[in-house]
């Protein structure tokens, strides 16, 4: 009396089911990748002007450094006379 009535299960259908799968062609060694050659330029490209703005400030760091101990050591020579 309590028991909930359970639903009948209804039937599975006889029939196989065939579900067909397609695979992507595997790329061909004559096969360019011209899709990521752009983005590749691209990263190359910003590299390469890091780098020499790197290498830049990094000249002239040093150029200020060596200007400055000249300096100094011109003022201090000339205050010790």
């Amino acid at each position: 009396m309590f028991r909930p009535k359970l639903p009948d299960v209804p039937a599975l259908p006889t029939t196989p089911v065939v579900t067909q799968q397609t695979q992507a062609p595997a790329p061909s060694a004559g096969q360019s990748l011209a899709p990521f050659a752009g983005a590749v330029a691209g990263v190359v490209v910003v590299g390469v002007v890091l780098t020499a703005l790197l290498a830049a400030v990094a000249v002239s760091a040093v150029s200020v450094a060596i200007a400055a101990v000249v300096l100094r050591s011109l003022l201090s020579g000339a205050n010790k006379r």
